[in-house]
């Protein structure tokens, strides 16, 4: 199931996380607030440099799907999880815009990254808002019905997600220019950073929807999976894929020396003559020029390790559909099905 078919099939779940999105954030209260909540709006997709109203990409929206989804498969109305499915999406657009910071990337889905336009203290800033406007949408679940006592839950569950979001940002900070990073490590550090937001969209979900704790637990361990698969997908576009469709530079997370699977597979199986280009493009300073990026390309190729990134992803795959057979069966969990076969191979 390609992007463009969940648009289709989702439509009216995706335009309603919009609105919802859009109900959260303030109206600035006064002129000179405005471009603090345009930043927002612009790193959103709703607005251009200016604040004025556009349409800029916006991302895939899939963690509010899969929110959305969650709740569905408990079999309670999607619309219970509008709220909770906003707040994930505002959590990850939080983590981007200081993820591009830390990682010095200008562009963020073929457009200027905020930090670019606005420098780095505004767009820190304005991250920091995104964060604290998706911590409050989740009080709008008492406008869908749910008691206090569970919406004081999913806040918790939030909260401790983003503690992991930031601890896994940590850990890939701290790999940087170090080449002893085993797998385990890696591995431990993007079940912070990538996996435990998908994991929490879906227990989010089925929690507004009343679900057992048999049928979370599940959903949350599909996310996981998902969430593992998704970033070791990400790894290999961040070194093969394309301009055009990743909205980055080719071969990015070379340039930028980002230590993702690839690379790390490569360390672990290079021969020493190779393992010393590694060393010295990734031990080096400065830019990474062209010369730099294809040598580390055919160190890459030699090793195997485009293959081994898509044996690993097709793995994780196969983990979250495992889950899956706890979820009751239903559209839910044929959707489900779906989303977790197109993120693997996906090429953007």
């Amino acid at each position: 199931m390609e992007r463009q078919s969940w648009f289709a099939r989702f439509q009216g779940h995706l335009a309603a996380v919009e609105a919802e999105m859009r109900a959260c954030l303030p109206p600035a209260g006064v002129p000179s607030l405005a471009p603090f909540y345009g930043m927002m709006g612009y790193h959103l997709g709703w607005q251009d440099a200016a604040f004025r109203p556009a349409r800029g990409r916006e991302g895939k929206r899939l963690r509010p799907l899969l929110c959305l989804l969650g709740c569905k498969a408990t079999g309670a109305r999607w619309e219970r999880a509008l709220p909770a499915a906003a707040a994930v999406e505002l959590v990850h657009n939080f983590t981007l815009v200081h993820d591009d910071i830390e990682d010095s990337s200008p562009l963020r889905r073929g457009r200027p990254a905020a930090w670019k336009l606005w420098g780095v203290p505004q767009a820190i800033n304005a991250g920091d808002g995104l964060l604290i406007v998706a911590r409050m949408a989740l009080f709008r679940l008492r406008q869908r019905g749910l008691p206090p006592e569970v919406v004081l839950q999913a806040v918790e569950v939030l909260d401790q997600a983003i503690l992991r979001i930031c601890e896994g940002q940590y850990l890939d900070l701290s790999f940087e220019g170090r080449l002893d990073v085993s797998e385990n490590a890696y591995a431990g550090m993007i079940a912070r950073k990538t996996a435990i937001l998908m994991e929490t969209a879906l227990h989010l979900g089925a929690l507004a929807g009343g679900g057992g704790e048999k049928v979370i637990a599940a959903l949350g361990a599909y996310g996981h999976a998902l969430g593992l698969a998704f970033q070791v997908q990400d790894d290999l576009l961040g070194v093969w894929g394309e301009e055009e469709r990743t909205g980055k530079p080719a071969a990015a997370d070379i340039r930028g020396r980002k230590l993702g699977l690839p690379v790390v597979h490569a360390l672990a199986q290079a021969r020493p003559g190779d393992r010393a280009v590694l060393e010295r493009v990734y031990g080096g300073e400065g830019p990474v020029g062209q010369d730099d990026v294809a040598a580390v390309l055919a160190v890459l190729e030699r090793a195997g390790s485009r293959e081994y990134v898509q044996e690993v992803a097709a793995h994780y795959h196969q983990e979250a559909l495992r889950a899956l057979e706890a979820v009751p069966a239903g559209p839910a969990r044929e959707a489900l099905a779906e989303i977790a076969a197109a993120l693997v191979g996906r090429e953007a």
